[in-house]
């Protein structure tokens, strides 16, 4: 498949990035050379220099044999234009990241298809649907949903003394659950776990369940769900309007923000809502809008080092749950580590999304990519395929890669040793980034 990204900023790297591991024709346009040679660099792609929005650089860069044209500009009409002229050159699809939530409006979506954008893309509009997610279910620090809930993957931290903690991966294997432990993020490393393996305070666990057995999971990692009703927002720009439009009557919210203009737009487009004029980090402020019937905090400022910092003040004051929005990648381990709850990268969240469409477009296999080093996938198994030959114990696997559950005539299971793998199944492989090549022969 022939892909064309135009623009070498945060998103279009990281996009650059995944798909260079998935043996795709990719091309990268920017104006900026120094950011196309990092690039060239570090991954197995191309790049051209020059503006997107010019008709004889997308025909240098062969845009009419587009099999996918991404734009993700800082510009928005920038975006739109690049679409909109790859589209009229040939490309078979085209994606525009945007800034508009009015382009996201059913009565308005039609003038973009016009214009020549097949899809759009508005980043604060994912992290307001991760920060719902988040509130609803205080007690995880990641959830994704696989082929409609059948399959549920749970970041958790482990805190205190849960059962999970010391135990190792076989020993835990041999009691009677329903869990699948795919993953553990340790400091700043992801391992895909093997027996031998323990589980320690302070791991981040990814865990495979189906959704009846959610709630047992709770106890393993000693979790208390707490129900959010009252949330302070640091921050009245487009991703709170989003949020508090999204989650309508289920919380109260209370926003600070410093610009005097930003609580005004957020005052008439959600009247709902208490919004005050101040700086956040006032914590006499916190006192003046009821810090201690706080349920949740959100810190949605354009500084990461701010976010943090506030989340662990909020921490401090005795808030349930903190969520941060990090938008500089390199802090979101070292952010990860601390204790603010759950962090919101608006980045990650468009590259997974794109990347997502992208991998639709393949009846084989599904993805869902929401961290900064490991991936989710959903393979279905064709006749013949080598995994089908043998129970799973028998298959050799990749060290980097574990299946951790499978869907069968609609319904999930967990896949163990005993397992014996079926055409027609979907299979979950949970991986490190970069290293699902690998085991995509087994499927074929």
């Amino acid at each position: 498949m022939k892909i064309v990204i135009s623009g070498a900023g945060d998103v279009g790297s990281h996009l650059a990035r995944l798909l260079s591991h998935e043996d795709q024709d990719i091309l990268v346009i920017d104006p900026d050379a120094e950011k196309l040679e990092r690039l060239d660099a570090k991954y197995n792609l191309m790049t051209l220099t020059g503006n997107p929005t010019s008709f004889s650089t997308l025909r240098e860069a062969q845009a009419d044999q587009a099999d996918l044209f991404i734009a993700v500009m800082p510009s928005e009409s920038s975006n739109m234009l690049a679409c909109a002229m790859a589209k009229s050159l040939g490309a078979r699809r085209t994606v525009g990241r945007i800034e508009n939530y009015d382009y996201m409006q059913p009565m308005n979506r039609a003038f973009a298809t016009r214009m020549g954008v097949d899809q759009l893309i508005y980043p604060e509009d994912l992290a307001a649907e991760q920060i719902v997610t988040a509130l609803e279910r205080t007690w995880v620090r990641h959830w994704f949903e696989i082929h409609d809930g059948q399959i549920i993957v749970v970041g958790v931290r482990l805190h205190g003394n849960p059962p999970l903690v010391g135990m190792q991966l076989k020993e835990f294997a041999s009691t009677n659950h329903s869990f699948h432990v795919s993953a553990i993020k340790r400091h700043n490393d992801t391992i895909i776990p093997r027996g031998d393996d323990r589980m320690l305070e302070n791991d981040i666990l990814y865990i495979t369940t189906t959704r009846d057995h959610v709630a047992d999971l709770l106890a393993l990692t000693g979790k208390t769900p707490t129900r959010v009703r009252r949330v302070l927002v640091m921050g009245a720009g487009k991703i709170a309007r989003r949020l508090i439009d999204m989650a309508g009557d289920r919380f109260k919210f209370t926003v600070i923000d410093r610009d005097i203009d930003a609580c005004r737009r957020l005052s008439e487009r959600c009247p709902e809502a208490s919004v005050y004029h101040g700086d956040a980090r006032d914590i006499d402020l916190w006192s003046d809008v009821g810090i201690d019937d706080i349920d949740a905090f959100i810190a949605l400022t354009a500084s990461s080092e701010t976010n943090i910092l506030a989340c662990l003040t909020a921490k401090e004051e005795g808030v349930p749950k903190t969520i941060a929005e990090v938008e500089d990648i390199q802090f979101i381990n070292q952010a990860e580590g601390l204790n603010i709850g759950s962090i919101i990268n608006k980045k990650l969240l468009a590259s997974s999304k794109i990347f997502q469409m992208l991998i639709d477009s393949d009846d084989n296999n599904a993805r869902c990519l929401a961290l900064t080093d490991a991936e989710v996938a959903e393979f279905e198994v064709r006749p013949g395929a080598k995994i089908t030959k043998t129970p799973i114990k028998d298959v050799s696997i990749p060290r980097d890669i574990t299946l951790a559950g499978l869907i069968r005539d609609g319904h999930g299971m967990l896949v163990t040793g005993g397992t014996h793998v079926l055409p027609g199944d979907r299979v979950v492989v949970f991986c490190l980034a970069g290293t699902l090549h690998k085991v995509e022969k087994l499927f074929k």
